[in-house]
């Protein structure tokens, strides 16, 4: 078997900074092998990460994973993503109480490549520094392995009662176990800990990083390392999130909460870290943001002083969403949360896009009317209630218009004002309101 073969010199550099450290302020270890800090700290390291590529579309789950290796690049290491093609075809027992869809290689070849475009936002991989991130994919070398060249090179050196012996085989094996255990599944974590020593070889990896359920796969890697590349590998895990109140992290009534726009908007995953609880703001701030130890213990202790301004979660979820979706989709969630709740100008209420509007005024009653009707002007008290039926009659719509509660994309209007394509939102819709919090939609078609 061949040796390490490293892709850059293992030299410590000017801008390093001590990676454990780091985390464990922010509270991002559960479980470091012994000596990893030391090892880090002599010099410049590659580490890995597995994404698991069943989706074309990270969701927020990942993200402690992704965070992991920010820092790691911030405090120069070599970041290497490892998207995981072939254990995708797998399933990975770790936490699960049932084997995964099994997914073909064109659809996993598409998802990694929508899911590098989503790292780059978070890693560098273009530069021509030594410590530029690196994406693999696992069904690269996996593709070609055959059974009987993986159980004599792999396999021989595992014992069955070393495999059997991690928590996670024992959860899918035990008494209460609804189905059992598939051989595939079984095999996972030789599969994931070849792809531990692959790395070591070709790219001088000595530190796998994951969830604290996958320390025991993790692990095997490590000892595939010492058994087979004669060398030593590193492990390190983070804890996995969970929110105060019970609930799942990451999960809504309406699914996961994905990184892709199309998928979940910028104004819901806004709102999304905007509603968290003041205690699960606490930890997340460290663990999903940038921001340093003072500017975060400075953040939690005016917080704690004034606790109804909600500065922690304001200023959590600004900064998630500038990570995942830039500056100006932050913008545009925060000018639809200002039209939700109150504290929006005409202006800013035109010039929302199409998405951010539906989503701020989800639920909220629709009607259509041609787009005829707008080039001679719509009167208002028709676009209440004669084409629409927002309001039970044309008396009903006066008597609102006289006490002066209605507005049209936030304007006060009066009875003899007329609705024209000029007061189209992204050319489509026209927002009236009653009242501070009665919304409707008008839709032109």
């Amino acid at each position: 078997m061949e040796g390490p073969i490293p892709i850059f010199a293992p030299e410590r550099t000017p801008t390093m900074k001590n990676f454990v450290a780091e985390l464990t302020w922010r509270g991002m270890i559960h479980d470091v092998m012994p000596e990893t800090e030391a090892h880090l700290m002599e010099s410049m390291r590659a580490a890995y990460v597995g994404i698991d590529p069943t989706a074309d579309s990270l969701h927020i789950g990942h993200l402690v994973g992704v965070m992991m290796l920010k820092h790691f690049q911030l405090c120069g290491h070599k970041p290497v993503a490892l998207v995981g093609g072939a254990t995708g075809m797998i399933g990975d027992p770790s936490g699960k109480s049932a084997e995964r869809n099994l997914l073909d290689e064109p659809t996993l070849r598409h998802n990694q490549e929508a899911i590098k475009g989503q790292l780059a936002r978070f890693l560098d991989f273009q530069s021509d520094r030594p410590n530029a991130a690196v994406l693999v994919n696992n069904y690269d070398w996996m593709h070609s392995f055959t059974f009987l060249d993986f159980i004599r090179d792999v396999g021989k050196h595992i014992t069955v009662n070393y495999m059997m012996a991690k928590d996670s085989v024992k959860k899918r094996l035990s008494a209460d176990a609804k189905e059992g255990m598939s051989f595939t599944e079984f095999t996972y974590q030789l599969v994931q800990g070849y792809d531990f020593l692959h790395l070591y070889r070709t790219l001088n990896c000595t530190l796998q990083m994951g969830g604290s359920d996958q320390w025991g796969n993790i692990t095997t890697g490590t000892e595939l390392i010492r058994r087979i590349g004669g060398g030593k590998g590193y492990a390190m895990t983070c804890p996995l999130i969970t929110k105060a109140d019970g609930t799942k992290f990451g999960k809504t009534e309406g699914g996961n909460i994905w990184l892709d726009a199309h998928r979940t908007s910028p104004y819901a995953f806004y709102q999304y870290w905007l509603n968290t609880s003041d205690e699960d703001a606490a930890k997340y701030i460290k663990i999903f943001t940038l921001l340093d130890q003072p500017t975060i213990e400075g953040l939690i202790q005016a917080h704690q002083a004034a606790p109804h301004e909600r500065a922690l979660q304001t200023k959590l979820a600004e900064e998630v969403t500038v990570l995942v979706h830039g500056r100006q989709a932050l913008e545009r969630a925060q000018q639809a949360s200002a039209i939700l709740f109150g504290q929006a100008t005409a202006e800013m209420v035109r010039s929302l896009d199409e998405r951010s509007l539906l989503d701020a005024f989800e639920g909220v009653p629709k009607a259509e009317v041609s787009r005829d009707v707008l080039v001679g002007g719509l009167g208002i008290i028709d676009a209440l209630a004669g084409q629409t039926g927002f309001l039970p009659s044309n008396g009903a719509a006066r008597r609102e218009l006289q006490q002066n509660a209605i507005s049209v994309n936030k304007e006060k209007v009066a009875e003899d004002r007329l609705i024209t394509s000029e007061d189209l939102i992204a050319d489509r819709y026209v927002l009236l309101q009653k009242g501070k919090k009665n919304y409707y939609l008008l839709v032109v078609v």
